[in-house]
């Protein structure tokens, strides 16, 4: 059995090497890039690392202060809006906004350092310990970082930290269905994925009927809902290990809207490009 110290002083360690991964990335960027649009949309690349610090900052709240947890959530003017609300509120010039991040994790990390162990601390519609907490900080450090990424352009090469998500999209199966309104499943799933570097990760029994395999990274691009299963090689065998590919979420909350099909959005890019054109042919004409 894995001390609650040392797992918490791995996942630490990992999300400052994750967030670190991201702030390589930003830090040199010129203003004018910040602005870039991300897969997200409304986000800017700003908006990414806005959310992060954000999210950050609420959880450091529910590590040190849960009633002014609690405040933020029932005080916000539209609950729906909480996440666009929470990232409009962090904007700040890069610089400021770069300053802001890096000190908000790592209050955070001190933070969950000196949770007692056992302690859960509240959240969006659940509670989660401190090794639970700093898991969901990697999940969301990576989904971010790889809207920046594809913002700019940029391929970044998987790591061995992936291995957080996947345990958490994994050991949300049955919220993925839950949220959006169907019975959490009964019935076993094996999760074989393939890690980079080599070897497998598994979850779930070896004899399971219903089985996902697939990449590392493409299951954990699709339970961060970062790619439609469309475009992803992952193959689900048995009717539960296949609705699951629909409604996957590593995320607590309600149902995300997911991303559309590579070839779809793809499309519509092109007819939004064309639509542009015409207009812009009909304002000179």
């Amino acid at each position: 059995m894995v001390d609650r110290t040392d797992l918490l002083t791995e996942l630490l360690a990992d999300l400052t090497g994750e967030s670190g991964e991201l702030d390589a990335l930003v830090a040199p960027l010129p203003s004018g890039d910040w602005a870039r649009p991300t897969p997200a949309a409304g986000w800017t690349v700003a908006h990414q690392i806005a959310h992060l610090a954000w999210t950050d900052h609420v959880a450091l709240l529910a590590a040190t202060d849960p009633g002014a947890f609690f405040a933020s959530v029932t005080s916000a003017p539209d609950p729906a809006r909480l996440v666009d609300d929470g990232a409009e509120q962090f904007l700040a010039p890069p610089a400021e906004l770069l300053a802001r991040w890096r000190a908000g994790r790592a209050a955070l990390a001190e933070a969950l350092v000196a949770v007692p162990t056992g302690e859960k601390l509240p959240w969006y519609g659940t509670r989660m310990s401190a090794t639970s907490m700093a898991t969901a900080r990697i999940m969301e450090t990576w989904a971010h970082g790889e809207d920046v990424a594809d913002a700019l352009g940029v391929t970044r090469a998987p790591t061995a930290r992936l291995r957080h998500v996947a345990h958490l999209g994994f050991r949300t199966l049955g919220h993925g269905f839950t949220a959006h309104g169907r019975a959490a499943p009964t019935a076993p799933v094996r999760l074989e994925l393939a890690a980079p570097g080599g070897g497998t990760w598994a979850h779930g029994p070896a004899d399971a009927a219903d089985r996902v395999t697939g990449p590392a990274r493409d299951f954990c691009l699709l339970v961060t809902q970062r790619r439609h299963r469309a475009d992803l090689a992952l193959v689900a065998t048995g009717p539960v290990a296949d609705e699951w590919l629909d409604v996957a979420q590593a995320f607590a909350g309600p149902p995300g809207a997911g991303r559309e099909p590579l070839a779809e959005r793809t499309e519509q890019t092109e007819q939004a490009e064309q639509a542009e054109q015409g207009r812009s042919a009909g304002a000179t004409a």
